[in-house]
């Protein structure tokens, strides 16, 4: 099984975000952007440079995708905006979200520029959630109903199976998957969380289509193969491992998000480094994103 061990140079950014998430690499630019939605703050962090730059937004971002001719999109409560540079959202679509029961979560593009992106309930325990589709044309389709916690979201290889984390049911879930017509079908329990603490939170999909699994509230990342079979852990110094990604010139780079929300004092001096970027070379590629094509 491989496994990753922690040196200082694994810290991209220190305990910056409450709640980082929805890590992804924007190829044009060459950055890696993240959110944190309780912080209400986009983070653009250029590797090369090793500086991490905050945008204030106003308000919680789920997720966010480049944008076919540059820029990015968000996804908040209110729908999908375009994201100017200085923070301000300008709605492209709207879409009807109880941010009474309800917010925005994890979000991604497929490689036919379809922004699909779910939501989650505020309790924690009410199946009010949805998985939605926004087309190129800005049409919104609902894909999925009955989520408690919308998450993690990736493709195989080739595209013919999306992968899924509904993280209250505790079970990572594969889906037949038509790129040309964005449909899905077929779902099916691919990996359960039954035993050990923690469970699926955000994911990544590398080039051999593994899938790799943030464990909320279990220290780690786990790698599975494309038949569900664990067969790597990164352990990280943080309870609440929130997301990850491939990114860096060549996709060769793992980095991972994490978080320091509702941690006790006492907890946060065991675990400092909550709410940190984190990076490894793990000797595998990733998988190039989408870009949102409205």
């Amino acid at each position: 099984m491989d496994t990753a061990k922690l040196g200082t140079e694994s810290v991209a950014v220190r305990n910056q975000a409450v709640l980082g998430e929805a890590p992804i690499w924007d190829a044009r630019t060459q950055n890696l952007v993240w959110v944190d939605i309780i912080g209400e703050t986009v983070y653009f962090f250029d590797p090369v440079a090793n500086k991490d730059r905050a945008v204030a937004v106003g308000e919680p971002v789920g997720s966010v995708a480049p944008r076919k001719g540059g820029g990015m999109v968000a996804a908040t409560s209110g729908g999908i905006s375009a994201l100017t540079p200085s923070g301000r959202l300008d709605v492209l679509v709207r879409m009807e979200i109880d941010k009474s029961r309800r917010r925005m979560n994890d979000g991604k593009c497929d490689l036919a520029g379809r922004y699909w992106t779910g939501t989650m309930a505020l309790d924690h325990s009410s199946p009010v959630s949805s998985l939605y589709r926004v087309d190129a044309d800005l049409t919104v389709r609902t894909m999925l109903t009955g989520v408690v916690v919308s998450n993690g979201l990736g493709w195989s290889p080739d595209n013919r199976k999306l992968y899924y984390n509904d993280t209250i049911a505790r079970h990572v879930d594969m889906f037949d998957f038509d790129l040309a017509t964005g449909t899905i079908g077929n779902r099916e329990h691919l990996i359960e969380f039954r035993d050990g603490p923690g469970v699926p939170d955000g994911m990544a999909v590398d080039a051999q289509g593994c899938i790799w699994v943030a464990v909320w509230g279990g220290w780690c990342v786990r790698r599975y193969s494309p038949d569900g079979r664990l067969v790597g852990i990164i352990g990280l110094p943080v309870e609440k491992v929130t997301s990850c990604c491939f990114g860096g010139k060549n996709l060769n780079e793992l980095f991972i998000t994490t978080s320091r929300y509702e941690l006790s004092e006492a907890e946060f001096a065991e675990q400092p480094l909550g709410g940190s970027l984190f990076r490894f070379d793990m000797g595998v590629t990733g998988l190039p994103i989408g870009e949102f094509g409205g």
